[in-house]
């Protein structure tokens, strides 16, 4: 099975990024996660980009706040699916970094979830490398289950609260 390539623009965002790591432990997708600064490092963006596809990965997710240009130069290497997940930080409060990722140029595009929307960015991830993996594909079908399961218990629960 494809991995999934999570960058991350500064280690201080990994608290951000625990449950999107947790997220790809529980559906047993292997990932590699990196800390790349668009504009400190980039000739590590630039290789990490090139070598993504080479290396096994099929969807990079890229985590960063501010300016938040590491998903877009990440895109521009790559023909695999970047992800972009903005972080909450700065004067703007992660509204900075959700546009930098939205309003990408035309040919450039990103995919991109909310400003710390880091499980939603694994579950996106996991659902485009489910496209080639019936496995992963029943696992996900499992957990929209599990979620519609636990929706009808709170129902019932509340019908039994208010007709006691």
């Amino acid at each position: 099975m494809l991995k999934v390539l999570v960058v991350m623009g500064s280690d201080s965002d990994l608290p951000k990024l625990r449950s999107c790591l947790e997220t790809l432990d529980d559906f047993g997708v292997e990932y590699t996660a990196r800390v790349c600064s668009a504009h400190r490092t980039p000739e590590l963006a630039h290789q990490l980009a090139v070598t993504a596809e080479e290396a096994g990965y099929g969807v990079i997710i890229a985590a960063a706040g501010l300016a938040a240009h590491l998903a877009g130069v990440l895109a521009a290497y790559t023909t695999l699916p970047v992800i972009g997940l903005p972080i909450a930080g700065g004067a703007l409060n992660g509204l900075d970094a959700l546009y930098a990722m939205v309003q990408m140029p035309p040919g450039i595009p990103v995919a991109t979830v909310a400003i710390d929307g880091a499980r939603n960015a694994a579950l996106l991830a996991i659902q485009i490398l489910a496209l080639s993996s019936p496995e992963l594909a029943a696992k996900l079908k499992a957990a929209k289950q599990e979620m519609a399961d636990a929706v009808a218990r709170k129902d019932q629960k509340l019908q039994d609260s208010l007709n006691a």
